[in-house]
């Protein structure tokens, strides 16, 4: 995929697709190319964040009591919420790009193909160091 096939999606577009919206055709290179980047498990933490922060802002601002334990108790269902975000992380992109239009396992291999130099290159260090006779 080329620089020139990824078109960004606008503002309210990419809050669309962070809350689980599919984005417009235009955008599918995009879809991909971000659900495959290097750091595509950080972009998938963040989107995260920004549908549970409306909220979390609500709940601190609607639950009773003092500022601090309002705060930490929001806080808490948020580290909860964010472990149930890495435990699904890798299905979450999956059905992401299914409503781009990507086949299923199409994020997997594309995603081998990114590494295959790297995961050769460290195979080659291991058996170099581990394996010598």
């Amino acid at each position: 995929m080329t620089p020139s096939d990824i078109t960004r999606p606008d503002p309210f577009h990419w809050l669309w697709y962070a809350f689980g919206g599919a984005l417009p055709a235009r955008n599918r290179g995009w879809v991909l190319h971000d659900l495959t980047a290097r750091t595509w498990p950080v972009r998938q933490l963040l989107r995260s964040l920004v549908q549970v922060s409306p909220v979390a802002a609500l709940l601190v601002a609607v639950i009773p009591g003092e500022l601090w334990v309002r705060l930490v108790a929001v806080l808490g269902g948020i580290l909860v919420g964010m472990i149930y975000a890495v435990a699904y992380l890798y299905e979450a992109t999956e059905h992401r790009a299914l409503k781009a239009g990507y086949p299923r396992g199409a994020l997997a291999a594309v995603r081998e193909r990114a590494h295959s130099g790297e995961r050769a290159e460290a195979a080659q260090r291991y058996a170099e160091k581990y394996r010598a006779a």
